[in-house]
């Protein structure tokens, strides 16, 4: 059986955008080694924010938001985002910068506030002023459900007659001279007339079983669960402590997944052999950090604390779109800790992309092809999970 498109990776990545090629007619078949959202998505943190320093950035997490918003309309089931607000707490090294973005930002429609110091009392209750320079409250900003979203997109794609395959890996693709032709799973081959590789930390192993350099890291990534004592007056946003390099991200019952931001050291991974437990003196650290910031949370409780995977390229901005040097063939991939809030929006403009051969000036940065020529983004944001 030959296919329009076959996407390999049903994490948020590639479900939105084997739902996006199916409604735009698209005969596609969606592969997946695990379930929906096994991999790097299901263990995200699922932080939505707009706060970024590009204006490529800031517009697709303002079009995934309006996607997620409308999910249930849009895929027949609720995303599970949770739209309680982002606050970024920001140092005085971080000052400059912060406040060029805010404006870039409110420039482009993004609703967000500013406050000098510790602002945002009611957002930010009781915290400890000690080196915070500013901070930035987007109203609009919260978390998802990183499962329930993937497994939506996943159903809303069944629905419209797209084929899934789950616990299906996929061996190898299949190349005939400068095109890829399809892929070889364990009991067949299967042809496509483009194969988009959305494995994320996978990936890299797929590209290179036909020959392509995929420029892409696994580096490990440690996130721990914690119970707040009862009867604290404790934030309900996620949060950017850029101050104390942690984010937080509300699980509701004064529960909490807390972990380590930029700048912080990385460690590169195997992705099939790797240790999946965190370690005690990042959880040491951890702790540290927020009893500092917020006395409320002393404490507190650990319930949890894993490791999961990074795929990230050397600018830290996913490699997504077909290249000049092979037909039949586009990347997904490389999204750090922030592939989970912009994939519903790249993924349907790679849809649109591999369909008409047309999109965005801005957008056809993210190719791969910008390694070649040198046209790299400026690596200006680090690694909140998200």
């Amino acid at each position: 059986m030959s296919y329009d498109a076959i996407v390999i990776g049903a994490g948020i990545s590639g479900a939105a955008t084997a739902y996006h090629l199916k409604k735009a007619g698209a005969k596609t078949l969606l592969i997946e080694r695990g379930e929906p959202a096994s991999g790097g998505t299901g263990k995200s943190a699922a932080i939505i924010r707009q706060s970024y320093s590009t204006p490529l950035l800031v517009r697709l997490a303002r079009a995934s938001i309006t996607m997620l918003e409308n999910s249930r309309a849009e895929l027949g089931k609720d995303a599970g985002f949770v739209q309680a607000g982002y606050c970024f707490v920001v140092s005085h090294d971080m000052l400059e910068g912060a406040k060029k973005n805010v404006a870039m930002q409110k420039s482009l429609g993004i609703l967000n506030e500013w406050s000098d110091g510790p602002g945002f009392p009611e957002r930010l209750p009781d915290i400890n002023p000690d080196g915070i320079a500013g901070v930035v409250y987007e109203p609009h900003g919260g978390y998802a459900d990183p499962v329930q979203a993937t497994e939506a997109y996943v159903g809303a794609f069944k629905a419209l007659g797209g084929e899934f395959r789950a616990r299906t890996p996929v061996r190898r693709l299949l190349r005939a001279a400068d095109r890829v032709t399809g892929v070889e799973l364990d009991d067949a081959e299967v042809a496509g007339n483009i194969v988009v590789n959305a494995a994320g930390p996978w990936a890299k192993p797929l590209a290179e079983s036909v020959g392509l350099d995929l420029p892409l890291r696994t580096v490990r990534e440690q996130d721990t669960v914690w119970q707040v004592p009862a009867g604290r007056t404790i934030p309900k946003t996620s949060i950017s402590m850029g101050v104390d390099a942690c984010y937080f991200r509300p699980l509701g019952q004064g529960r909490f997944i807390i972990g380590r931001g930029f700048p912080k050291e990385y460690f590169d991974v195997d992705p099939y052999n790797y240790k999946t437990t965190a370690d005690d003196a990042f959880i040491s650290d951890v702790q540290a950090r927020v009893e500092h910031r917020l006395p409320a949370f002393s404490g507190m409780k650990l319930l949890e604390a894993y490791a999961a995977l990074y795929d990230v390229t050397p600018d830290w901005y996913p490699v997504v779109g077909p290249r000049a040097e092979i037909a039949g063939y586009a990347d997904f991939c490389g999204g750090s800790g922030h592939g989970f809030k912009i994939a519903p929006a790249i993924g349907r403009e790679l849809a649109g992309w591999l369909l008409t051969g047309k999109t965005a000036d801005d957008f056809r940065q993210f190719s791969h092809d910008r390694f070649a020529a040198g046209n790299l983004f400026v690596q200006s944001f680090g690694g909140n999970r998200g």
